[in-house]
């Protein structure tokens, strides 16, 4: 049954998922929409989407997601909405090879096919012609890949930020500072949302949008099959203003064969690089969570909520140092463990709970949803409306069985070892310089 466009409809989480989604349903004529949100303040200093910068890439192995991804792109350069979130620094996508079988030639085919401008690039000569003259990077020997210009970075906290204004401007209430603890069910249906202060929200439809914290704040919806909360390893590097001018027009680089990725420097100079992987998980046993991996964050840990493993650190300094060469001699200025919702599969989760129309997932962004912050809301308010593709319905269930593991990922997912995390030092010795240790 639609819902009728007046009936009250909650979404629980300001992240990516549930801005976009009430955005939509707005733009739709849908007039009471609530989010509401665990955060104080908006967006959550520990969430995903709030972030320096994130990928805006095209380039992916299943076409799908190159189709939305060139339709958020469009989006995105819509300088009156979104003035400079986005930057179209190009990417360059590392990782082809002669068999043209793996993710990064799977994702070239696709660029090409759906517009990209994009450029191959079959040897190490052409990879370091993409980088602006006097770039003092590394030799790249033995790569190939290819140079989508239809690409770049996001400010994520920027994009955040308008969005929700967006959303209050339409009329849209966001409430922070309400922490969801229980979502109230009569007769197995879905009637609304308790808060930790007591506070009852009824409602009509609720849409449960909390990213990483999904699974462990809602034990009792048993989502451990399709969700599984991973802490990404990020660090940064602050250049000086002189330093930052070598490097500004530098390209995202982003290789598909290690997960390494890297952005050029930001407004304050600093340059954030990661690791697209398996991750890490981390089981909360303090607080009733050993059996459901929970984020770790600053606002759990104020102390140590941000260091990532020591072996982190030097992995990143290794790959940092075969790109930036010079840059891997400096020190890190810091680290971040961000949190993302993964499927088993990498595909989002949008759909249904089994049995209870009036519940409606929408999370496992899996590393890979930030970009699509101007259109995923659509998806969601297409399955409200009941217009979603019949195929997207399949690709998104709740109770689907993933058949093949993520393919962009890299590695296998670890528990996070709290004895092992770095400490200031870590990041102020270089670990690893022309490959020894100090």
């Amino acid at each position: 049954m639609i819902l009728p466009k007046n009936e009250k409809i909650i979404i629980v989480g300001a992240g990516c998922f549930g801005v976009s989604t009430a955005y939509h349903l707005l733009q739709r004529g849908y007039t009471d929409i609530t989010i509401i949100d665990r955060s104080p303040t908006l967006p959550a200093p520990d969430a995903a989407s709030n972030d320096l910068n994130r990928i805006v890439r095209s380039s992916y192995s299943d076409r799908f997601y190159t189709e939305l991804a060139r339709e958020a792109i469009s989006s995105w350069k819509d300088h009156a909405k979104w003035g400079d979130t986005y930057r179209e620094s190009g990417v360059l996508v590392l990782g082809s090879s002669e068999s043209g079988e793996t993710y990064a030639d799977e994702s070239y085919k696709n660029d090409v096919a759906l517009g990209a401008l994009v450029e191959p690039l079959n040897d190490s000569d052409a990879i370091r012609a993409v980088f602006p003259a006097g770039t003092p990077t590394a030799p790249f020997a033995g790569c190939a890949g290819y140079l989508n210009r239809s690409g770049g970075w996001a400010d994520a906290g920027q994009g955040m930020t308008l969005l929700l204004n967006e959303v209050k401007a339409l009329n849209g209430k966001v409430l922070p500072g309400m922490n969801v603890i229980k979502i109230l069910r009569k007769d197995g249906q879905t009637i609304g949302v308790q808060c930790s202060d007591g506070t009852v929200l009824d409602a009509a439809l609720v849409v449960l949008a909390a990213g990483s914290w999904t699974p462990s704040a809602f034990p009792e919806l048993d989502l451990g099959r399709i969700c599984l909360a991973t802490g990404q390893c990020v660090a940064m590097v602050q250049l000086s203003r002189k330093e930052a001018e070598i490097y500004k027009d530098c390209p995202v680089v982003l290789d598909f064969s290690s997960g390494f990725y890297i952005f050029p420097p930001n407004e304050a100079d600093i340059v954030k690089m990661a690791i697209h992987s398996a991750g890490y998980t981390y089981f909360d046993e303090a607080n009733g969570h050993r059996m459901i991996s929970t984020p770790r964050t600053l606002t759990s840990d104020p102390v140590r909520g941000l260091f990532i493993p020591k072996s982190v650190v030097r992995d990143l300094r290794m790959h940092l140092k075969n790109v930036y060469p010079d840059l891997a001699e400096k020190p890190f200025s810091g680290t971040r463990l961000c949190w993302y919702n993964d499927s088993p599969d990498g595909d989002w989760v949008i759909g249904h709970y089994p049995k209870d129309e009036s519940l409606i997932i929408a999370t496992a962004g899996s590393g890979h949803a930030y970009k699509f912050l101007p259109v995923i809301g659509r998806l969601v308010a297409d399955l409200v409306e009941e217009k979603l593709e019949s195929e997207l319905i399949t690709k998104f269930a709740v109770e689907r069985k993933p058949i093949m593991p993520d393919p962009s990922r890299t590695g296998q997912v670890k528990n996070l070892d709290l004895y092992q995390l770095c400490t200031p030092e870590d990041l102020m010795i270089p670990n690893v310089v022309s490959g020894q240790s100090r």
